[in-house]
């Protein structure tokens, strides 16, 4: 393991702030991890997980040890006649391990297609898209105890997932540093095509037989038609999470604005937060380096120079503008730092 003094984390985070760390580490195997993890505790220096950097925005320079986990490697651990379990290292882009499984005509996972990031990220936040969540094909984790050092497995009712929630958000956060992900998919997959546009893309594209291919490819259609390459211009997907109500709050911001969306949900009943930012006037507009993306108003860019500070602000503006007309409180889905 190698400890590298002042790296600029510019081409870590998909937002393209350009902050610096004073201390940092790219791990390829447990060994190395628990290496860095005794080095920042024997130094005093506090210690910061970096996956795809997909989901962060940085505020500030770092005067800790950040350390990148790059455990890669995917197995199939055992199968039967209907399903596969594959551990999936946590370093291994997302989207990568979503190709390999529909190449093995694995599904479960292929409308979680082109998400960013990496798979040690995924459980943490129970990513999810097109009528998928991650937690309906994870099977367990395994994770390092930061404060013990010793391997804990976690499985589907102890990561006690919610909508883009799991116990690493709450109160696990801090604690542990997932190391490998396993997931039960299918060899006999069925096809979940009912939300979005999926159905109009595949029927534009003449697909008459449904495979987990052409369903990923519409998915990704989809997505690069809504959503910048971070490649491209500097952004972290969503910003903002999709507001939950209670079904009583619904009906009274419905009698003020009739045309307001809602999907029933165990809870409640879940509003676009896209909508409430494109009524509220925000979508597509720019504020010197920082603005919305015209295609997508969940996301916010980074149009080259811009602070991470300019990001946050501009999110806060929006938050207050919501409640302040719909009386709805929008919760961050990237993590401040």
């Amino acid at each position: 393991m190698k400890i590298e003094r002042n790296v600029a984390l510019k081409p870590f985070n998909t937002f393209g702030i350009n902050k610096v760390a004073s201390h940092f580490a790219a791990v390829n195997t447990e060994k190395e991890l628990l290496d860095a993890i005794r080095y920042a505790k024997s130094h005093r220096l506090p210690l910061f997980i970096l996956g795809g950097g997909s989901n962060i925005l940085l505020t500030r320079d770092i005067d800790g040890l950040v350390v990148r986990i790059d455990l890669l490697g995917i197995e199939v651990i055992k199968e039967n006649p209907k399903e596969v379990f594959v551990e999936v290292g946590a370093g291994v882009v997302w989207h990568d391990f979503v190709l390999h499984a529909i190449s093995q005509g694995w599904g479960g996972i292929e409308n979680l297609s082109l998400i960013p990031g990496t798979v040690g990220a995924s459980p943490m936040q129970n990513i999810g898209a097109y009528g998928v969540e991650l937690k309906e094909t994870f099977y367990e984790l395994r994770a390092i105890a930061l404060d013990s050092l010793e391997k804990h497995v976690f499985d589907k009712e102890t990561c006690d997932f919610g909508y883009r929630d799991s116990i690493f958000k709450r109160k696990a956060k801090g604690k542990y540093i997932i190391t490998s992900v396993t997931f039960r998919l299918s060899k006999t997959p069925t096809f979940n095509v009912e939300y979005g546009d999926i159905q109009r893309t595949l029927e534009a594209h003449g697909v008459r037989q449904l495979s987990l291919n052409a369903i990923s490819k519409a998915i990704i259609e989809i997505r690069q038609s809504k959503l910048p390459d971070p490649k491209k211009i500097g952004n972290a997907g969503s910003f903002f999470k999709n507001p939950v109500l209670p079904q009583d709050k619904f009906k009274d911001l419905q009698r003020t604005f009739p045309n307001i969306p809602g999907y029933p949900q165990p809870d409640g009943v879940k509003i676009p937060a896209a909508w409430l930012i494109e009524q509220a006037g925000w979508k597509g507009k720019r504020f010197g380096n920082v603005g919305g993306h015209p295609n997508q108003p969940l996301v916010l860019v980074n149009f080259g120079n811009a602070e991470g500070e300019e990001l946050l602000i501009l999110s806060e503006e929006i938050s207050k503008d919501i409640l302040r007309k719909y009386g709805v409180t929008l919760q961050r889905e990237v993590n401040v730092i």
